[in-house]
């Protein structure tokens, strides 16, 4: 019974998130009602190894992950992912704007310690935030060991909002452009699919009623232990997160894998939610004084970087062909990175208009570019960061 309450939390947490996100237009994300929720529940009632007996393993997310990158590489092609070179270079150029403002006016306000401690998370997300961690524990260095977890938790309060509604302005400028043009722009994405469509039944090795649930994961599975097996070759020297990605863009735009892969077996959910679930699970171990006792420091750093990231994309936006909202939102995946930037934006999209087609209108337009804008920064950059900043303490 003990695994069902957990599992009773972890729900409670997650459509009380939704449901907020709903009746506020998306205003409040689901994602920072979620972390708050959690936040709390790990001060009062929820215990600290909650995700595991919720069923979330550290297992079961690794599969999670290879699992989802794999699928939302079905949501995109080669030649649309090959088109967001100009997101990679706002996003990468936006987090040297903001590790600009932070070393030089954050190191005259405090101490170099606590901006080495906490800027990298602070411009890589979870993945800087894990790093650092770990290397602040390997090194011996434990009085300053939670900073990375508070610049996480606090960052996320700021960002989360603040990505949402540059969504929304960007979702609404292209809910304009689909109106205006409505009828060429539905041929445009019903030619599209057509095209899919017959790519899928020239290369399907089997007749389409045999792409059940089962056949479907064992696809992706498939996929994803490539990736994997292809990454441990190369000794990581390309992410694995990326590989699974890129390789399922590829198997989707060779017809291996249809569009949308894991929400036609039922499962897409059930892995998401395991994953954010996993990833708040590292608000477990700080205490409200933890909060008290940085956060000064953390605002005012969230502040420069977000100054940072704001005027390198407002500079960028025009000479790479992008509004300034859209522009902004490439550069802020790097304080979030996946699964983060994909519900941001599915949460927005959603909450815009019912209309599925607008639907896959506004995704074509928003979350190639925040997918790839978020792992050029949190799953690549971050990395390079750390080392750096773990050797300056």
């Amino acid at each position: 019974m003990g695994n069902l309450i957990c599992l009773f939390y972890v729900m409670f947490a997650i459509f009380l998130g939704e449901w907020v996100s709903r009746a506020t237009k998306s205003w409040i994300p689901s994602m920072l009602v979620t972390a708050l929720m959690f936040l709390i529940g790990y001060w009062t009632f929820f215990p600290k190894n909650l995700i595991e007996q919720a069923s979330y393993s550290k297992s079961f997310i690794t599969i999670c992950i290879g699992l989802l990158l794999v699928h939302l590489g079905t949501l995109m092609s080669v030649k649309k992912l090959l088109k967001q070179w100009k997101a990679v270079c706002i996003a990468v150029l936006g987090m040297m704007g903001s590790l600009i403002f932070t070393l030089t006016i954050g190191l005259y306000f405090f101490g170099h310690a606590t901006v080495f401690a906490t800027v990298p998370t602070l411009t890589g997300g979870l993945v800087g935030a894990a790093l650092m961690t770990q290397g602040l524990q390997a090194s011996g260095i434990t009085a300053i060991v939670s900073y990375p977890v508070v610049m996480f938790i606090i960052h996320h309060i700021v960002s989360f909002p603040l990505i949402s509604v540059m969504l929304k302005k960007e979702g609404r400028r292209l809910q304009s452009v689909y109106a205006a043009d409505s009828k060429s722009t539905q041929q445009s994405i019903s030619s599209e699919k057509l095209c899919d469509k017959k790519q899928h039944r020239r290369l399907a090795m089997l007749d389409g009623q045999y792409d059940t649930p089962a056949f479907l994961i064992f696809k992706v599975t498939v996929i994803a232990i490539v990736s994997f097996w292809i990454g441990n070759v190369l000794h990581n020297a390309i992410n694995v997160n990326i590989l699974c990605l890129l390789f399922g863009v590829v198997a989707h735009t060779i017809g291996f894998l249809p569009d949308n892969v894991l929400q036609k077996t039922g499962v897409f959910n059930w892995l998401m939610y395991g994953l954010i679930a996993y990833i708040l699970a590292g608000l477990n171990s700080t205490t409200p004084q933890t909060l008290i006792g940085i956060f000064l420091p953390i605002i005012t750093l969230i502040v420069l970087g977000l100054m940072g990231m704001f005027l390198v994309s407002i500079l960028l936006a025009k000479p790479m062909g992008m509004h300034k909202e859209m522009a902004f939102a490439c550069a802020l995946t790097a304080l979030c990175g996946f699964p983060a930037d994909y519900i941001l934006t599915d949460d927005v999209v959603k909450n815009l208009t019912a209309d599925i087609n607008e639907q896959e209108f506004l995704l074509d337009n928003m979350l190639p570019k925040m997918l790839v804008g978020g792992f050029a920064t949190v799953s690549i950059a971050s990395v390079f960061v750390v080392s750096i900043f773990l050797k300056l303490i």
